[in-house]
This record gives structure tokens, C-alpha cells and sequence, in this order.
């Protein structure tokens, strides 16, 4: 009888928080703005800004993450 092979997939959580990479990315999908890796400290437009060549790698896959996953969904804002 042949060997069954498991298959594990690693699941990746990221941080919604309002401001955060991955909250960024979603925006700017959604309202329309081409890729440009951020975060905020605290709430967007309202603390500091991080921009790219400040960010970890972990924190442009979760901009990225978010701004695919918006984009799969093609929800975006109507602007008329």
C-alpha cells in the first residue's frame, strides 16, 4: 500500500489594525491608489507615517497582502 503524504499549509495572520501595513494597502487598492508600501504608528493621517525604505519585510508582505486580497475582492470606491 503506497505511504499517504501530509501536506501542511502555514496560515499567515495579520495585523487589520486602522493605520497598519495591511489596512494601508487595502485602502489604497480601494480608493484607487497605485502600490506605495506605508503604515501609520497610530491611526491613519493621524501619527507618523512609515514609508517604505523604513519598513521590514514582514511589514511591505503584510502591505502587499492587504492590498492583493482587496483586489481579489475588486471592490472599489465609486467616485461619481
Amino acid at each position: 500500500m503506497p505511504k499517504k503524504m501530509k501536506t501542511t499549509i502555514a496560515v499567515i495572520v495579520y495585523d487589520e489594525r486602522h493605520g497598519g501595513a495591511y489596512d494601508r494597502g487595502s485602502a489604497d487598492y480601494y480608493y484607487g491608489r497605485g502600490r506605495d508600501p506605508h503604515y501609520y504608528v497610530g491611526d491613519s493621517l493621524m501619527s507618523d507615517r512609515v514609508d517604505l525604505d523604513e519598513m521590514d519585510e514582514e511589514e511591505v508582505d503584510a502591505y502587499d497582502a492587504g492590498y492583493a486580497n482587496a483586489e481579489s475582492f475588486g471592490d472599489r470606491k465609486n467616485w461619481r
